[in-house]
């Protein structure tokens, strides 16, 4: 079997990078044993503004302009909408808050989301004394099903392996790469977290993060939008919410912990103040890096092999924009961003 690549990992960052190959008809295989989940568990949301600093995310507003019509073209290619628009309110705590709310409209591309009324009134079930800011342009990607769906699609077309992808087997030469039965121009990294045993690119500073989230019932809540405060509350439907997330820099299991879940509980009882039941606990471990920019590019020593990785928190909406940088980077010269080029962690 020859292909031009060999994708190895189907999260977002393997899912858009495999896009850029269909779009441009390039031939493909992809290796994925599901050892890695954080794509799959993660909240899924896009929103440009940093909440916790009423500052913008890096390069927030680009990303989302090329993600939305990505997100929309799957939905079509996939006959599925992935896609919940819907707005986001911040709890603020604080007289503070709402002063560098008001402080943060004078960014320009900041008011482009960031509402100039606070809303005051009460909002049933929902803790906040000192009123709401609301943003616009925010939603959710399901990212679960989008890959379950994508996984199909590749399946469908005999592009998917669903098995581990073994390092020792792996031929590089100048000319071509061999992997067991299949002849390839080039290898994509993106393994998530699992980039840490990785023998290419396991010096790379990805820290990873793990992340836990719950998903609760409550009948009396009956929101509609994005809830912020110390834990975000995102509506499902059927009066089921999505709660996270945690912060561990320590624990790399894939294992949903009591103390994450007394965690979530403890700050999601002071956001909200209707009952609650847990349905469901889920974990993750995010690929975070230190400077939080992704590790995108080639092998110093193998130029046909590529890592494609480090998206942390906000994957839905860099993975369009670092996944059609590689590839045109790869393909057609174009240079890497140099914030996310791994040329930045070279001595």
């Amino acid at each position: 079997m020859k292909v031009d690549y060999i994708v190895v990992g189907l999260g977002l960052a393997g899912l858009a990078f495999v896009e850029q190959l269909e779009e441009n008809g390039k031939s493909y295989v992809v290796f994925e044993d599901n050892s890695q989940n954080s794509s799959s568990v993660a909240g899924g949301t896009y929103n440009p503004v940093i909440l916790k600093r009423f500052t913008p995310v890096w390069n927030g507003h680009e990303q989302l302009e090329l993600a939305m019509p990505f997100y929309e073209k799957l939905s079509d290619k996939l006959q599925f909408n992935f896609d919940t628009k819907f707005t986001t309110k911040k709890v603020f705590n604080s007289v503070g808050d709402e002063n560098n709310w008001f402080t943060a409209l004078d960014k320009p591309m900041l008011s482009n989301y960031m509402k100039p009324d606070i809303s005051r009134g009460k909002i049933d079930g929902v803790i906040g004394d000192f009123g709401f800011g609301e943003l616009t342009g925010t939603g959710r990607i399901d990212t679960k099903l989008l890959i379950e769906k994508y996984r199909f699609h590749l399946l469908e077309n005999d592009n998917l392996r669903e098995e581990s992808f073994s390092y020792e087997d792996l031929e590089v030469s100048q000319a071509n790469i061999i992997y067991k039965d299949v002849e390839s121009n080039r290898v994509v990294f993106s393994e998530g977290f699992g980039l840490k045993l990785n023998p290419f690119f396991n010096t790379l500073p990805l820290n990873g993060t793990k992340g836990e989230i719950i998903t609760i019932h409550a009948p009396e809540l009956n929101i509609d939008f994005l809830l912020k405060s110390s834990v975000f509350v995102l509506p499902l439907g059927n009066d089921h919410y999505k709660v996270g997330a945690t912060f561990n820099w320590t624990d790399k299991t894939l294992n949903p912990t009591e103390e994450g879940k007394k965690e979530l509980i403890d700050k999601l009882k002071k956001t909200i103040s209707v009952p609650f039941t847990i349905i469901e606990q889920t974990a993750g471990i995010r690929p975070t890096v230190k400077d939080r920019r992704p590790l995108v590019g080639k092998h110093s020593k193998y130029p046909n092999l590529s890592v494609l990785n480090g998206l942390g928190t906000r994957g839905v909406m860099i993975a369009p924009t670092i996944a059609k940088n590689l590839f045109n980077h790869l393909e057609n010269g174009e240079e890497l961003d140099k914030e996310i080029d791994i040329k930045r962690f070279e001595n």
